[in-house]
């Protein structure tokens, strides 16, 4: 995509066509990195061994954690490009992205080297016991420990590829890694193959961010000229308004994911005192669920240098529009998943695992994540306009809310009065609340631009 067909795209182009060029790749990125994250509780669903199952549920805060640095260095220079692309500020482009570039390269090494270093300790945080600690210190080993780096970078690049509209080179790049992870699990898994149970999945998911991470370094260099993302050293620069720009979206997005990590750590330790077969069907019940989820996530994030651009340029008549757009079609679609989903729960739940105590506590746990699916889309929505416009604060805020406020102390009310299964219901508690705030905080962010103008 040149230069003229960018313009074109962010300025004149039609919105339905502007969002589904921006969201679609997007959201099918998503989808198959949520097919990735399934394939390896089904693959492991198949040895038929709720420790190696919940092996891989309980890592997954500490692989979500990773998610604070893709935030604070993927959102946070993504957006910080897209308003200097709108703002024909080329030099900052190049130097945001290379700010983002090798922060993230630091910090991924850095991680790696704590979660190495502080194992153990991090095995008991994350609620394993004497039954689960080595199968979840496998899996670890592969995904954090050896594959913190390709990881975070392999995020980090396709925000960054997104924020210049080139949003189907950073699918593309995502979905090669998806993909491939998805032919390597049962190879590394199942006893026909390696047999590695967990490990092998982590096995798996390292390999697989490794060739992502290739793509788009690959990419980089065939585009040359071509492309607004830079990781040459030399643009690399401490400069002010780079840094608080970058970081001013940045760090609130990263303090959003530390608060989700938290809220799932508890979920788990909670759910690890009703034993394995709990654990391994909370985790099958948020992977399906993630699903719906995903995609939401991935129309809000799709459309944001969409919102960036426009915002920057001040035609804030077509951000407006292209956020109505969307709203109307993840809630619909929200709305039918949910419906879908409480029906079918309990053949979705036998997908992955036979065993018929997991079918029940699975069937029940998903029936009360679902509700909060169409909430939800507007909540992903509204932080995705602060992020896209510059207002951090605004994204912690909410962020803040929705954990620290509403759903942590949900997770203990609930359990309290409805032991174990009350626990699937914090986040629909939580959404009703943080939904009703979204709209009116969006609506009044709308009238003051246009009061602005």
């Amino acid at each position: 995509m040149n230069s003229a067909e960018k313009t074109t795209l962010f300025e004149s182009m039609p919105i339905p066509r502007a969002v589904a060029k921006l969201a679609v790749p997007t959201v099918l990125s998503s989808l198959v990195m949520v097919l990735y994250n399934l394939a390896d509780t089904y693959f492991v669903g198949m040895i038929n061994d709720p420790v190696q199952n919940a092996a891989v549920t309980l890592a997954a805060p500490l692989l979500l954690a990773f998610n604070a640095v893709n935030n604070l260095f993927g959102v946070g220079s993504s957006s910080m490009m897209s308003r200097a692309l709108g703002r024909k500020d080329y030099d900052t482009v190049y130097r945001s992205s290379a700010f983002g570039f090798y922060c993230a390269l630091f910090c991924g090494i850095l991680f790696s080297a704590g979660c190495t270093v502080f194992r153990q300790p991090l095995l008991r945080i994350l609620g394993t016991d004497a039954v689960t600690a080595e199968a979840t210190g496998s899996y670890m080993f592969w995904t954090v420990s050896c594959g913190a780096v390709p990881a975070i970078l392999n995020v980090v690049f396709a925000y960054m590829v997104r924020s210049e509209g080139a949003a189907l080179h950073a699918s593309i790049g995502t979905m090669s890694g998806c993909l491939l992870n998805m032919v390597l699990d049962p190879i590394f898994i199942l006893p026909w193959g390696l047999g590695m149970g967990a490990a092998g999945a982590g096995f798996a998911t390292f390999l697989s961010n490794c060739a992502a991470c290739a793509y788009f370094l690959v990419l980089l260099l065939v585009k040359g000229k071509n492309t607004y993302v830079c990781i040459h050293p030399r643009k690399f620069c401490l400069r002010r308004d780079v840094v608080l720009g970058v970081c001013g979206v940045g760090i609130p997005a990263s303090i959003q994911n530390l608060l989700n990590v938290t809220s799932m750590t508890l979920l788990n330790n909670f759910m690890s005192a009703f034993g394995a077969d709990a654990v391994a069907a909370m985790g099958i019940a948020q992977k399906v669920n993630m699903i719906p989820m995903q995609v939401a996530l991935g129309v809000s994030q799709g459309i944001m240098p969409l919102v960036s651009y426009n915002y920057s340029g001040g035609n804030y008549r077509r951000m407006k529009d292209t956020v109505y757009f969307t709203a109307k079609i993840s809630i619909g679609f929200a709305v039918s998943v949910a419906v879908g989903y409480y029906a079918g729960a309990g053949g979705l739940i036998s997908m992955f695992m036979k065993n018929p105590v997991i079918i029940a506590y699975g069937t029940r746990f998903l029936r009360g994540f679902c509700l909060g699916m169409p909430l939800l889309c507007i909540d992903f929505l509204a932080v995705g306009v602060f992020q896209a416009v510059g207002l951090g604060k605004n994204a912690l805020v909410f962020a803040v809310m929705r954990k620290i406020v509403l759903e942590i102390p949900a997770l203990f009310i609930l359990n309290a009065l409805f032991p174990m299964y009350g626990l699937a219901y914090a986040q629909f508690t939580a959404e009703i609340i943080l939904a009703a705030t979204a709209v009116v905080v969006l609506g009044r962010l709308f009238k003051r631009l246009e009061a602005g103008k």
